[in-house]
């Protein structure tokens, strides 16, 4: 059976994520700011779930209608075939986003949708009364220009959280953002890839995770897996495929250092956790100090903005440094990630290319530098 998707991913990761829906074999139906909709059967449920770097969540989308009112809101959702997942017994809480549209309430919409779903249900198992007691089918409606779409989610905790970082640094670097930063980064198997401002090391684990074709959510568990429509056999042969795929026998390697003796132990710890101890070396060393060490590297680093782990300027001499120490590296390739807007300035050297990405909701811009300094 064919299902209409949506994942959904931070601003900026679209091109991405709709190339590894590609990968997967299923076929992309549209993009927009943030989602990448596509066409699968059902083990697209685990396969993406599983496999995707640069998505957020993962949903069922039920189906998509005008609703420039609130009558068509209803009415719209009502029309959905809800029996088709949601039993007699199970919950159904619901809630969403509204954005360039007629309908602005959020409480207001996500009353309409639970309504239309009880009328729906109440016709199909001829019930007057929902116990809401077995499965959870989180119900979730994206309203943009007046259309409605509604879906169901099939991640449950957000697929950035891989399962190897429980524990993280003071301001963590959300892993589907890594993902994107390595990307970015060509990492290669005779280059050295280096944070020397880790934290919990989550760009150099992403880059290994990457490198040796790890599924990155290979470790986790999904809402979904308990969904009848969506069988336990999909979901071992994900985990069985994703297994089959990955190529620990690599020449990359990877490391992860940093002058903070905790942010050393946590990024350890998670580098074990994610399986990655033969790939990454950790280890403490003061990023202003790194040599090349004879080799050919690439740096990409997050270091702090300013927004809560330093004062503006103590982070604005902080890019100084780096600029007279990173200069010191040679033809190594640099890559910065800071949401301050003087970073050039600061850092004495206009970057080779800028993109724009979001950590979470703070604007940011990725500064390249792949050409030697002349």
């Amino acid at each position: 059976m064919q299902y209409e998707y949506t994942a959904t991913c931070l601003f900026g990761l679209e091109k991405f994520l709709g190339e590894e829906i590609d990968a997967l074999g299923y076929e992309r139906t549209g993009t927009m700011d943030g989602r990448v909709f596509f066409r699968g059967d059902e083990s697209a449920a685990a396969r993406c779930n599983i496999g995707m770097r640069f998505a957020e969540r993962l949903y069922l989308t039920l189906g998509s209608f005008g609703a420039p009112t609130f009558d068509a809101l209803f009415e719209g959702t009502k029309a959905l075939p809800w029996e088709a997942f949601i039993g007699r017994t199970d919950a159904f809480p619901v809630k969403g986003h509204s954005i360039k549209s007629a309908l602005t309430s959020i409480p207001d919409c996500q009353s309409i949708v639970k309504k239309a779903i009880v009328e729906r249900l109440k016709a199909s198992y001829r019930i007057n009364w929902f116990e809401e007691t077995g499965l959870i089918y989180q119900v979730e409606f994206f309203i943009f220009n007046d259309r409605a779409s509604l879906m169901i989610d099939l991640s449950g905790i957000p697929l950035h959280k891989r399962g190897y970082r429980p524990a993280a640094g003071a301001a963590p670097l959300r892993e589907t953002l890594a993902a994107a930063l390595c990307k970015i980064a060509r990492p290669r198997e005779d280059v050295l890839f280096r944070d020397p401002m880790c934290g919990s090391g989550t760009i150099p684990i992403e880059a290994a995770l990457m490198m040796t074709n790890t599924a990155p959510g290979i470790m986790r568990s999904y809402s979904a897996e308990s969904y009848p429509a969506f069988p336990t056999q999909l979901w071992k042969d994900a985990r069985e495929e994703a297994r089959a795929n990955i190529k620990l026998d690599t020449e990359f390697r990877a490391v992860a250092s940093d002058i903070d003796p905790n942010c050393v132990k946590f990024a350890r710890d998670n580098v074990r956790r994610a399986g990655m101890e033969k790939i990454v070396d950790v280890y403490a060393a003061d990023a202003l100090k790194i040599t090349t060490g004879g080799v050919r590297g690439t740096v990409v680093c997050n270091p702090p903005y300013g927004e809560r782990l330093m004062t503006p300027a103590e982070t604005e001499q902080l890019y100084r440094d780096m600029g007279k120490a990173f200069a010191g590296l040679g033809a190594w390739q640099i890559y910065v990630l800071t949401s301050h807007e003087g970073f050039e300035r600061l850092y004495g050297r206009r970057a080779d290319k800028v993109r724009k990405l979001y950590n979470g909701m703070i604007k940011c811009n990725y500064y390249q530098f792949f050409k030697p300094k002349k």
